[in-house]
């Protein structure tokens, strides 16, 4: 087999198909990146999503039988509204992080690792594939680096020379020996910009992320979120990029080469109150086919009602009332007694003061109590 020509028919395809970037390594273990990831281990960094097997997500021998190469590949997605709605007074809006904008990237990446997979099975007899998206074992970000893609930054995102970091990644690992790629050498420098923008500080080091303190990670969470969160979430309903629009890498990169990943600005930035009250139903019809839906409705209405207390949105009351005597969820009620705490007025603290003689959940009526002693502090 000439598996040189080979590499080339392939990314030639690989261009005509939409993929953007294509690069291919080795099946070696990942041995700089288990260390990293024991030690996140170790200090309790994991976001919980995560494959729990270490070996797993740094050895392609435990999860392909027989690997010969890794193919790595990279789409560019938009990093800026086309005409973006303007929240305002009475209609405030929260925002979704541009890799939850347009179709979910979990779907489009699989149907272009599925075509390059369908290539090589019709070019080589045998040919054997597993591909993946965020949710398998490898680590993506340690596979895109290894393959050349580009380098790791100090914001734990892989950063392209071409697109910045805007970029979705998969994998996919083969039998087929592949002539491997070289990696990138690391162009963040000194460099700290990321780190120093992080609402939570959650970039603990440069490459080094505590998950559990990242408010990407907390707005998928379903529970209740420490108060030091909620005041740094701001208008977040899911995801955050903070460390991404600050990087100078990423100065001037918005691309919109996939017709599939253009965001709905009703969408993208979607009007606050109406979300509290969507069915399950309608959830779905409106956020159900981009990434940032894979939750439910409980997070981004959660955090839809953190964003009205960050606006302080006078006008939210009278719905927020009607959730903290009706809702059925206590994460629900108890994060509205907060929230109307921080909002405030006459019509706040009577229906906080009747909920507290009411609500008999431990956990919310802690959460109503602090929304009462907020009234104590004016």
């Amino acid at each position: 087999m000439d598996t040189a020509n080979l590499k080339e028919e392939l990314i030639a395809f690989s261009r005509l198909i939409g993929i953007d970037k294509i690069g291919f390594t080795t099946p070696d273990p990942f041995t700089e990146m288990k260390q990293r990831l024991i030690r996140q281990q170790e200090l309790g960094y994991q976001s919980g999503f995560e494959e729990k097997d270490i070996d797993k997500r740094v050895t392609p021998a435990l999860i392909f039988d027989k690997p010969q190469s890794i193919i790595a590949i990279a789409l560019a997605y938009p990093s800026k509204l086309k005409n973006p709605p303007k929240g305002k007074k009475g209609e405030r809006r929260g925002i979704f992080c541009r890799a939850s904008w347009g179709e979910d990237y979990h779907t489009i990446l699989r149907e272009k690792l599925a075509q390059l997979e369908a290539f090589l099975r019709k070019k080589v007899e045998g040919a054997r594939c597993k591909s993946m998206v965020d949710t398998g074992e490898l680590v993506d970000r340690a596979v895109a680096e290894r393959a050349g893609i580009g380098w790791s930054g100090k914001n734990c995102a892989i950063i392209t020379p071409e697109y910045g970091s805007y970029v979705y990644l998969g994998e996919m690992i083969t039998n087929i020996p592949f002539e491997p790629d070289t990696p990138m050498e690391d162009q963040c420098g000194s460099c700290r910009k990321c780190l120093d923008v992080c609402p939570t500080g959650a970039l603990v080091a440069g490459g080094q992320i505590n998950a559990k303190r990242c408010i990407s990670f907390l707005t998928q969470t379903k529970g209740y979120l420490e108060d030091e969160f909620k005041v740094k979430i701001g208008n977040r309903v899911y995801g955050c990029d903070s460390c991404q629009t600050i990087c100078p890498k990423n100065k001037g990169m918005d691309f919109h080469f996939h017709d599939e990943m253009e965001p709905e600005p009703e969408v993208a930035k979607p009007k606050l109150e109406p979300i509290l009250s969507l069915s399950n139903r309608e959830f779905k019809e409106i956020f159900g086919h981009v990434s940032g839906s894979w939750r439910g409705k409980k997070p981004i209405q959660r955090n839809a009602i953190i964003a009205l207390a960050h606006f302080k949105e006078e006008s939210a009351v009278p719905v927020l009332i009607r959730i903290l005597h009706e809702d059925p969820r206590p994460v629900i009620r108890g994060t509205v007694g907060w929230a109307l705490g921080k909002i405030g007025g006459g019509d706040a603290k009577n229906a906080l003061l009747a909920a507290q003689d009411r609500e008999k959940d431990p956990e919310a009526l802690k959460e109503i109590k602090k929304g009462l002693d907020f009234f104590e502090m004016t």
